[in-house]
């Protein structure tokens, strides 16, 4: 209904519909190409877009009235079915194209047999996201959001003005984060002294899966954040920049942890000796993304800072025409 107050296109349910429709349309449009399978990036596209059509899910659950086709787990089990495919192309990538001009010969052997491995991976991951694209469960999901973005069902709550309920969909998110106990991970340790490459190792060892929880969060509140910074001063977007990179710093060392588990899953009892250079740059690379997440999280281990991130999000921008106010 349209009212004064409360045009259609400032409502919580305006902007639910906006970001489905958009996060929908970037996952078909990639598609063919992936099935195409000529183009990593496309698969990398296609898999943001259903992660990002996920999290449009749960941010705007509250407003959102969805068939059962289109249920978080649902979208999730098929997102994850692309994430394997991909983090095989980010693995055999890495390998090829970053660490094997720096190996020896004798590494370089044994990362031939390796790479014809986790070629094999990947052929198979690949048939498995043929299947699930093909399968009645994704083709239900396209036609039933489609269907929904025709005539979409929503719950009491679709007339809410959006910028008053901004912080609502937001700060729950936030509070997951900051209260996250991967902020925790070395803290100590860094407090003391600055760590050595050694102790950031057995750290990693011992709380690594922290970490990794840890950056899952953060990606949930970027692709949040993402949806609203219409809505939100240039301070915001300096928030999200620092989500952003601590998202990136955290993923480079999951990464390194990653490609160093897969490998040693090849030859589990020999990876030290095997690939002494390998397992060294490995580690140099951990340590160096450690080093730039050191500061951001010092810096959200602040209470003033995390007391200032919320304020920002208690304050949207409300537009009366052409012009920006405070809410």
């Amino acid at each position: 209904m349209k009212t004064k107050t409360n045009p259609p296109n400032q409502t919580l349910g305006y902007w639910a519909v906006e970001a489905i429709q958009k996060h929908l349309e970037k996952v078909i449009s990639h598609e063919s190409e992936v099935l195409k399978d000529d183009n990593p990036e496309e698969l990398h596209q296609m898999r943001v877009g259903m992660r990002r059509l996920r999290s449009a899910i749960v941010g705007f659950a509250p407003v959102l009235d969805l068939p059962e086709s289109a249920e978080d787990e649902k979208i999730g089990k098929m997102a994850r079915r692309l994430g394997t495919l991909r983090d095989l192309d980010v693995l055999l990538e890495t390998l090829q194209n970053h660490y094997y001009s720096q190996l020896p010969p004798s590494e370089q052997e044994t990362l031939d047999k390796i790479l014809i491995n986790l070629v094999k991976q990947r052929h198979k991951a690949f048939r498995l996201v043929e299947w699930t694209l093909d399968h009645k469960t994704y083709k239900k999901l396209k036609e039933d959001l489609q269907d929904w973005l025709q005539e979409p069902r929503f719950t009491p709550l679709e007339k809410l003005p959006i910028d008053e309920v901004l912080p609502d969909l937001l700060l729950p998110q936030i509070s997951q984060l900051f209260l996250h106990p991967g902020w925790q991970v070395g803290e100590t340790q860094s407090k003391l002294h600055s760590l050595s490459s050694e102790t950031l190792e057995e750290i990693l060892n011992q709380q690594g899966n922290f970490l990794h929880s840890l950056r899952k969060q953060v990606k949930r509140v970027r692709y949040q954040m993402n949806l609203f910074t219409d809505f939100y001063s240039s301070k915001y977007s300096a928030y999200l920049e620092d989500v952003k990179a601590i998202q990136e710093c955290l993923g480079d060392i999951q990464d390194s942890m990653v490609l160093g588990e897969k490998i040693a899953e090849q030859i589990p009892s020999k990876i030290n000796s095997k690939l002494p250079i390998f397992i060294d740059l490995l580690a140099k690379s951990r340590y160096q993304s450690w080093q730039k997440w050191e500061e951001l999280q010092r810096r959200y281990l602040k209470a003033e800072t995390r007391h200032q991130f919320r304020l920002e999000l208690l304050h949207p921008i409300t537009r009366i025409g052409n012009k920006e106010v405070d809410s």
